[in-house]
C-alpha cells in the first residue's frame, strides 16, 4: 500500500493524537488540521500529557480532558503505542480502524529477537503502519499490517552554528538508564577526542555513573548540561565545535536532524538511519570507537573544516527533513485513510 502516491490535498480534518514524542509532535502539529491532545487523568488512572512547556505550538494543538473525548468528534486518530488502542475504543466508543479512520506512527526500532520481532499491530490489516525511516520499515516484522514511511521532519532553527566553544554537544534523555542502547558507555572513551556536553533528561550523576568523578578524569571531561527550553536548546548546541551522536540501537534521533539544520558537523556512530542521514560532507561516522575519537579531535582542532561540514550538514537536513515535505506527506496519507 502506497497512500503517500494520492496527489489530492485534504479538507481540514480533526486529528486526535497523544503527546508522546515533543521533537515529533511539534513538526507534526504545524499542519493545517486540528490536532486533539488527550488531557488529564482517566478513571483508570492513566495520565495524559499537555501542551509542552519547552516548545511553542499553534492554537490549532487543542486540550481536551480525557472525559470529554467522545465529543470532540475526530475524525482519524493517529496512534503511537499499542495501549492507545484500548484507550480510544474505551473513551471514545469507537474502535480504531474499524469505526474511525486510524494511523499507527512506529517511533522506535524494534526490540528483541532482531529481525525477527514482530510488530503489535502485525496481525491487524485496518491500521496503516507508518515507520519514522526506512530502516525501521525494513527492520520490524510488520505481518499483514499495510505500511508507509514518513522521514522525520523538523522547524528550521536557523542556521545558528559558530562553534565557539571547542567541546562536543550530545543531547540524549536518560542515558544512564538506557545504557547501551543510547551508547552511554562509549562517552568515557570518545571524551578522549573531545570534552563532551551532555543535554537532555535525567542526565544528573551521569558523570559519578560513568566513574568519571565530579569533574571528569579525562581531558575535558563530561559535563552534565541539563533539560533545557529547545529555544536555549539549540542556541547552546550550536556554540559547540561539533555534535556527537552516539545511539547504538534506536531511530534516527530529531536532535541529530537538529544539529544538522543548526549547521553542526556531525560525528557518529554508523549505525540505523544514521548512515543514509549524514553523508561524508557532513560528518564521519564509523563503527570503530577510535575512529570517532580521532574525527572529534580533528573538527575541534579544525574549526574551518568544521564550519565547513556544518554548512553541508545544514543543506542535508532542510533538503531531506524539511517541514513543507513532512507536512506535505501526511496530508497526503491523511487523505487516503479518510477519503
Amino acid at each position: 500500500m502506497n497512500p503517500l502516491g494520492v496527489q489530492a490535498a485534504p479538507s481540514k480534518l480533526r486529528v486526535l493524537h497523544w503527546h508522546v514524542h515533543g521533537s515529533w509532535s511539534t513538526a507534526f502539529v504545524q499542519g493545517g488540521h486540528t490536532y486533539l491532545l488527550p488531557v488529564g487523568t482517566d478513571s483508570q488512572g492513566h495520565r495524559h500529557g499537555s501542551r509542552p512547556a519547552a516548545w511553542d505550538w499553534p492554537d490549532s494543538a487543542v486540550e481536551v480532558p480525557i472525559e470529554e473525548l467522545r465529543d470532540a468528534a475526530p475524525d482519524v486518530v493517529v496512534l503511537q503505542r499499542p495501549e492507545e488502542l484500548d484507550l480510544v475504543e474505551r473513551h471514545l466508543g469507537r474502535r480504531p480502524g474499524v469505526d474511525l479512520p486510524a494511523v499507527y506512527v512506529e517511533h522506535n526500532t524494534p526490540r528483541g529477537d532482531v529481525p525477527l520481532t514482530r510488530h503489535p499491530l502485525a496481525d491487524r490489516n485496518d491500521v496503516l503502519l507508518v515507520h519514522v525511516s526506512d530502516f525501521n520499515d525494513l527492520m520490524w516484522d510488520s505481518g499483514r499490517a499495510p505500511t508507509a514511511v514518513v522521514p522525520h521532519g523538523v522547524l528550521d532553527p536557523g542556521h545558528r552554528y559558530t562553534g565557539e566553544l571547542d567541546r562536543a554537544a550530545v543531547v540524549v534523555n536518560e542515558p544512564l538508564r538506557r545504557g547501551r542502547i543510547t551508547g552511554t558507555d562509549l562517552l568515557p572513551r570518545l571524551a578522549r577526542g573531545a570534552g563532551l556536553d551532555v543535554f537532555g533528561m535525567g542526565v544528573d550523576g551521569l558523570a559519578a555513573g560513568l566513574g568519571l568523578g565530579p569533574t571528569g578524569l579525562i581531558p575535558g571531561g563530561l559535563r552534565e548540561i541539563g533539560d533545557l527550553p529547545q529555544g536555549r536548546l539549540h542556541g547552546e548546541m550550536a556554540r559547540r565545535r561539533v555534535y556527537l551522536h552516539t545511539a547504538r540501537w534506536t531511530s534516527l534521533g530529531l536532535s541529530l536532524i537538529e544539529a544538522m539544520a543548526l549547521g553542526m558537523p556531525v560525528v557518529s556512530l554508523a549505525t540505523t538511519e544514521a548512515v543514509v542521514a549524514v553523508p561524508p560532507d557532513a560528518g564521519v561516522l564509523a563503527t570503530r570507537v577510535d575512529d570517532l575519537v580521532t574525527a572529534l579531535a580533528g573538527l575541534v582542532a579544525e574549526p574551518e573544516r568544521a564550519t565547513a561540514m556544518g554548512k553541508c550538514a545544514r543543506g542535508v537536513a532542510l533538503a531531506e527533513f524539511g517541514l513543507d515535505a513532512f507536512l506535505s506527506r501526511w496530508d497526503r496519507l491523511l487523505a487516503e485513510v479518510t477519503r
